[in-house]
């Protein structure tokens, strides 16, 4: 009952922002986040040999970059940007790559968190995308979430970065090796209750 709830008021949401003129069919759904990578590290799991006290190093630095990053479930699209921080100014630069990416005749609906850089007017200056935030404290409603675990797990934990700009070349590789296969990047974010056309 729940889940059918939370279908019916995206759906609803979704269908009144879009423009009355575009078909459902014609709508992308995208995804958007941010996460913070840096020295202060992840560390996981390893394999090792049955018996000894596999090591791994914890920086005690303080090197970060942001990945925004955000995947469009229709095609398996993505746009990124790595920055040194976040504002109102970078996540506008950011919606102006999802809507550059928007073919003509189609409509962008990006479903992001309620962050303090997530204002209510940030799509206002654009005409191919719209926006729908997510109720506060439900970070479980956004499966972008899930791709910064991956990127973790496959790339980033247990590591080192000397600085800046060996984090940002490592968050780069990352983020192109998991949007390189549009099929895992589909499988992983689809959510049924997403989809518009029943």
């Amino acid at each position: 009952m729940k889940r059918k709830r939370i279908l019916k008021k995206f759906q609803f949401k979704t269908i009144f922002k879009i423009p009355g003129h575009i078909a459902l069919d014609r709508v992308d759904i995208w995804l958007q986040d941010e996460a913070r990578f840096g020295q202060q590290n992840t560390t996981t799991k390893l394999w090792a040999e049955k018996g000894s006290r596999p090591r791994a190093v914890k920086q005690q630095q303080f090197e970060y970059a942001y990945l925004f990053g955000s995947v469009c479930i229709t095609n398996g699209a993505s746009e990124a940007l790595v920055v040194p921080y976040v504002n109102k100014d970078i996540m506008m630069t950011h919606l102006q790559q999802i809507s550059d990416r928007t073919p003509i005749d189609r409509h962008a609906v990006i479903i992001m968190d309620g962050a303090g850089w997530h204002s209510d007017d940030i799509d206002a200056d654009f005409k191919n995308l719209t926006i729908i935030k997510l109720p506060p404290y439900s970070p479980e409603l956004n499966p972008i979430e899930q791709v910064w675990s991956w990127l973790r797990q496959h790339h980033l934990a247990n590591r080192c970065f000397s600085g800046y700009d060996s984090i940002v070349e490592t968050v780069c590789d990352a983020w192109n090796d998991f949007v390189s296969d549009s099929k895992r990047v589909i499988k992983m974010c689809t959510r049924d209750w997403m989809s518009l056309i029943s």
